[in-house]
Formats: C-alpha cells, structure tokens, sequence
C-alpha cells in the first residue's frame, strides 16, 4: 500500500480495490499443501490441503517442491459412514495467529496522510475456522456423484495492517455436486456449485475467495473457494482437459462482478514433471484499469470495467532431473500474454526458476532462485501494457513477490530477483529463508491503482507523477520455521523484514524506516 494521497479511507480504498480487483486471492498463507491444484484426492473424494495468500500466515515451506510432503491425510479417523459404496466424512480447518507490525508501509501514513493517525505499529491476532462434510457414493458402473458443503467463521481481535479494527464473518465456502466416470480409458469429471480450482502453478487462476478487511482473517486468507464454479475435465491417462467457468467470492465493500471462463490442458509425467496451457477470458467485468499518463506526467488515468472482455493465456511447466548430471536439479517456468482489444491493451508477463536439492547432505538443503517480471505500462505509448495478475497464488513459495512487499505491490509493473535456502533438520522441521530485491518494470507508471501519485519540483516547474523515478523499490527478507506435530496439527512461526530501495526513499521526504514484523500461528486440519 503505497500511500500518497489523504485522507485516510483513500488509502483503504486504494488498498481494497487492489486486493481485491487484482490479487483477490493473492497474498496470505496457511497449511501445508498436497498438490497444486490446492486439492488432495482421497479414496475418490477432494479436501482443502491449505493454499493461502498474503505471505506470512503460515507454512509455505512445506508447500514447496524442495521438502517432502509429511502430512498424509488420515480418511479413517474422519469417515461418518462407509457402506455400499457410500462414504460420508466429516472435515474440519482452523487456527490462531498472532501477528506483530512495526513501520507498517514504511511509514508512509505519516507523511502523506498525516491527519488520518494511522498507526504504523500494529499488534492482532486472527482466526478461523473451517468445517465441512462431504460424500461420495459409487455405482455398479464405477461411477461416482461426489459433493462437500463446508463454511468459514473468521475473525480479527485489534486493528490490522490495513485499519480493519474487530472484524468478522461467517460464510458459505464449498457446495458443490459432481459426477465422475470410471478410468477406461477415458475419465470424465464434472461439478458444479462453490468449489476450489486452481490451474498451472496458480499464476493466474488460484485465490477465488477474498478474506480480510469486514471478513477478517487478513493472513490467514481462509477463503479459497470460488462463489460459483461449473467444471469440467476429460482425463486420458495423463492428460488432462478441463473447461471452467469461474465467479469469484468479492467483497461486499468492493464487488467488481467479475466472471471469468476458459480452458486448461495439461500433461503430468510419472516423475512430476508437467506441461500446461490456460485460456483465460474475462466474460463479465466492473473492475477497473489504470492507464499511465503521458510520459509519466501528470495523474493516472482510470479505466472503468477497464478488466471487461479481457483475454489471457499462460503456457506453464515444471522439471525435475532425476538422473545423471540433472539428477536433484528442478525448473519451472511460466509465461503469460494478455490482450483486450476493447481497451488497446497488450500486456505480459514471465517466471523462470531454478533449484537444486541436496539430497546427499545433512538436512538435505534446497537453493532455489527465481527472476519474475510483470509489464508495467509504458508511459510512452498509446497502448495499455500494465499486466493484470487477475487471481493468482500468493503464497511465499508460489507467487507472491517479497515478503512484506507483496502487501504493497501486486504482480504488475515488477521485476524480482529471489533467492530461497531451505533445510529440513527433521521429518517435523523446516527453515527456510527468503530474500527477493523488488524494482519497477516502467517508470513514472503506477505499481498499484496510482498510489505515490505526488509533485515534484523540476528546473521548469512542479509536475504531477505517478509511481517512481528510480527502479529499486524494496529488498525483503523472511525467515519461517514450520513445525509438524502430527499429520493434523502444525505450527509456523516468521520474521521478516523489508528494506526501502531508492525508488520508495524517493517518493518521501527524509529516510523512511524498515518495515518489520514477526508471526507465530498453529493450524489443524482434518
């Protein structure tokens, strides 16, 4: 949340449309994960394994490819009932954070917003949790009608990062029916009704729910669920193709309305790897764009429903060597191009990583690094080319850029260099630290919705600008420690810390502060 521009509810609101308008679903963490998808597959029925979004609401470490996955769903304990081919399950999803905020934003409430006595310092602690109860029942043919109903209660003791003091609320999260066909040799899966989906690595397509602000829960980011969800997949062996149709569950607050449709193909190898391709298209849209002024002077110019008829696609893989010189190696990579001829908008953007695991060593180490970047709009053209990260997985180890940072900035007008040391002392334990260096992708171009929009004084005269005039905007570093008591229970625990580069000392007057904070939260799930 850059802040510029008083009075205080400016800022939230600057805040909210970005959140939710651009990342919903961007920027919390929770539990450890199974699969990609977000979903664990069962004895034929799917569960919540614990994709989050803000950065540090909880183990993300395990979610990585680096560390082994030491927390196998146990179905027994969980089953109500399992006769003749009908089995009933009970689920259950909760936990206590508390978390602790020192120069919140690099303190810049205090230089533009002054009157508004934003607290910089923040103390809170979050909760929530998550209850369902699903089913399956198999026929004589093989197939199978499969459904889950689950809720989220959640809430916010004290007043957050972004100024929500004490909220709260209780809300629907999956109520799906589906229908899946026996594997000969062509499987069919279809469902529809509230339900998770995540496509490729969650570039794009990930976070359906949005938490925080009158919900509560802002680290957690309980919410995953989409508020209405028709799927459809063809499975052949190990390819895969699915069709969607996708609502997000906005804020009461901030609804822009959106409905998105598309297509997914995949290819999952035996040793891991994958090789995938999404078409995303925007059906149905109030969010709005933000347009650079020419040449970077002056303000931004918004664009209304600026997201309607937007068009994506994103070609993603994953590698994993397995024997001679490759062997411990893995890569992934991801490239995505949007257009929307509505607006003259042609916008792009890419990651590429690369990691090697120790698995020889003591504490088998993981070294992995990372150069994402993400379009910014060029002040200099008549074209719109500032990327639109729509709903992507904002987890530290997936998507999210920096570690306090990604409160800040959103997939778009960024380049990130990130570096990411794991040791796992014990099947119970892991370390990782994190570095990410943040710069802009354009200058005197917005990295939010305008915020940092300011006067400057030049040799000519005072001009209005947007964004920064040095690229350099951050350098985060976060330290987490994952704990696993058992294969329900587990504990997380961060430090973290963000450095101003020289684009953000330029935007204030003075010096402003690091921004630092810490967290501790236990989580379980059943």
């Amino acid at each position: 949340m850059m802040i510029d521009l008083p009075p205080p509810s400016a800022d939230v609101q600057a805040v909210l449309i970005a959140q939710e308008q651009e990342c919903t679903g961007g920027e919390d963490c929770d539990i450890p994960a199974g699969r990609d998808s977000g979903l664990q597959v069962t004895d034929g029925s799917v569960r919540r394994t614990g994709k989050t979004s803000l950065p540090e609401g909880g183990p993300s470490a395990l979610e990585s490819e680096e560390l082994k996955d030491n927390s196998p769903v146990n179905t027994a304990k969980t089953t109500i009932y399992d006769k003749d081919g009908l089995a009933v399950r009970w689920y259950f999803q909760g936990g206590l954070n508390l978390v602790s905020e020192s120069n919140l934003f690099w303190n810049f409430a205090s230089v533009y917003a002054p009157d508004a006595r934003f607290n910089s310092n923040q103390n809170w602690l979050e909760s929530y949790v998550k209850p369902g109860l699903g089913f399956d029942k198999t026929f004589a043919n093989g197939g199978t009608l499969y459904g889950k109903v689950s809720g989220v209660a959640s809430r916010t003791w004290g007043r957050d990062a972004f100024d929500a003091k004490d909220e709260g609320a209780i809300t629907l999260e999956e109520g799906y029916l589906g229908y899946r066909t026996a594997d000969h040799p062509v499987a069919f899966d279809g469902s529809f009704g509230p339900r998770e989906l995540q496509l490729g690595s969650g570039m794009l397509i990930a976070n359906g729910g949005t938490s925080g602000f009158e919900r509560g829960a802002l680290k957690f980011g309980p919410r995953k669920a989409w508020k209405q969800a028709g799927i459809i997949r063809i499975i052949n062996g190990r390819r895969t193709i699915t069709g969607y149709f996708i609502e997000p569950r906005e804020l009461k607050s901030n609804n822009g309305h959106n409905q998105l449709a598309g297509a997914d193909i995949r290819y999952d190898s035996a040793g891991g790897d994958y090789l995938g391709f999404t078409y995303v298209n925007v059906l149905r849209s109030q969010s709005p764009y933000i347009r650079a002024a020419p040449d970077g002077l002056g303000a931004p110019t918004i664009i209304p429903d600026g997201r309607d008829k937007t068009n994506a696609i994103n070609l993603y893989f994953r590698a994993i060597g397995s024997e001679g010189l490759l062997r411990n190696w893995f890569a992934t990579g991801d490239f995505a191009y949007e257009w929307n001829n509505r607006i003259n908008m042609s916008a792009w953007a890419g990651r590429a990583q690369v990691g090697y695991r120790f698995a020889e060593t003591s504490w088998t180490p993981t070294l992995t690094g990372t150069v994402k970047v993400f379009s910014g709009d060029d002040p200099t053209t008549p074209k719109l080319e500032r990327f639109d990260p729509l709903y992507y997985e904002g987890s530290p180890g997936a998507w999210a850029t920096g570690s306090k940072s990604s409160m800040v900035f959103i997939n778009s007008n960024l380049r990130a260099l990130e570096l990411a040391f794991a040791v796992q002392p014990s099947k119970q334990d892991a370390l990782t630290l994190r570095f990410a260096r943040i710069d802009a992708d354009k200058l005197g171009s917005p990295i939010q919705f305008g915020q940092t929009t300011r006067l400057v004084s030049t040799p000519s005269g005072f001009n209005l600008i947007s964004g920064v005039t040095k690229r350099h905007l951050s350098d985060d570093l976060f330290l987490e420690y994952n704990h696993i008591f058992g294969p329900d229970v587990f504990l997380t625990a961060g430090v973290s810390a963000s450095f101003p580069g020289a684009g953000i000392k330029a935007a204030v007057p003075g010096t402003p502060p690091i921004w630092s904070g810490a967290f501790i939260n236990v989580v379980v799930n059943y």
